[in-house]
């Protein structure tokens, strides 16, 4: 009987000793990362229109949206500034944005040399007027013969001695008859004129310009300052490069423009479009006319659109002029 009691003592004491701590097979949980927020993000900077006509190169900067911000040709940029390449900028650098004064000098400074002693001078002193030895009038004492004399003197001139010379009548030359009536020439027709060309092949494009995207006119260019159009649709709705080119700038660095793409196309047009949700090419990559290249979004805009520039040597033009009908 009492070794029921001992037994269950023994076992108490055998789960009261420290063993071993059990191992676990799982993994740890991973932790997981906090989204990304706009707040978060580090902020753009923003080019904007510069107001003492410099501007100085930061990182992502590109000659083309310089120029595209401050309503100027990058040609004249690069002009202006001695750049051998629009591409050829650096961070740090300071850019002028207006001509370089050219100096005009009022006059000529000319050099005097000394006189040599041995030089004789050239100007000669004016001579004396000749002076007269015969008398200009003769006095006759007055008598009867001397005043017949004087009287009889003619004061009228003389006649010219030159000889008037009598016009002939020039006589007609004579019209040869034919026999047989010449035949009337008849003037040649102008050629028809060939039909006047469109805008896309006066700008030396092959083709016609397409819509970049679709959905519902809302801006027109003009208005309000506007400086193109805005075409409102779906967020994420395809947007086409409108031409043949090559991508000169993608980048949100342009203040009120959101995520921004520039296409550069032949006879120095750029097509512009803005408040994309995300851009699908890049710098310097070729485009051709149709090709996706953006999807709609609201960066930097109020609503879900697509606004759509059309610049030639920095000036904005109306674009509803270069798109076709629809």
């Amino acid at each position: 009987m009492r070794a029921a009691p001992l037994l269950l003592l023994m076992a108490l004491a055998g789960c009261a000793a420290p063993g071993p701590a059990p191992v676990s097979d799982r993994e740890p949980a991973s932790v997981k990362a906090k989204p990304e927020t706009p707040s978060s993000r580090p902020p753009v900077r923003q080019i904007e229109a510069s107001t003492n006509g410099l501007h100085t190169v930061q990182k992502g900067d590109t000659l083309y949206a310089i120029a595209f911000a401050n309503n100027l040709d990058y040609r004249d940029l690069a002009i202006w500034n001695n750049l051998a390449s629009p591409d050829l900028i650096r961070q740090g650098q300071a850019l002028r944005l207006t001509p370089p004064v050219a100096t005009v000098t009022a006059g000529k400074m000319v050099e005097v040399q000394p006189l040599r002693a041995d030089q004789p001078l050239q100007a000669k002193p004016l001579a004396d007027p000749p002076l007269l030895h015969e008398p200009q009038a003769v006095l006759l004492p007055y008598t009867d013969a001397n005043w017949a004399q004087v009287s009889g003197m003619s004061l009228r001139p003389a006649p010219s001695p030159v000889a008037s010379v009598k016009a002939e009548p020039v006589q007609p030359l004579p019209v040869p008859v034919s026999a047989k009536p010449e035949p009337v020439s008849v003037p040649p027709q102008p050629s028809p004129q060939p039909p006047p060309q469109s805008i896309a092949q006066q700008t030396g494009m092959t083709e016609t310009w397409r819509w970049p995207a679709k959905g519902a006119l809302a801006g027109r260019f003009g208005e309000g300052g506007g400086k193109g159009i805005d075409i409102v649709g779906e967020r994420n709705a395809p947007v086409l490069a409108v031409a043949p080119g090559r991508v000169v700038y993608s980048g949100s660095g342009l203040r009120g423009y959101g995520r921004l793409l520039i296409v550069k196309h032949p006879g120095e047009f750029l097509s512009a479009y803005a408040h994309n949700q995300e851009m699908l090419v890049k710098e310097g990559e070729a485009v051709s006319a149709g090709q996706k290249i953006a999807l709609m979004g609201d960066s930097d805009a109020d609503r879900v659109k697509l606004h759509f520039e059309i610049r030639q040597y920095g000036r904005p033009l109306d674009p509803l002029k270069y798109l076709p009908n629809q």
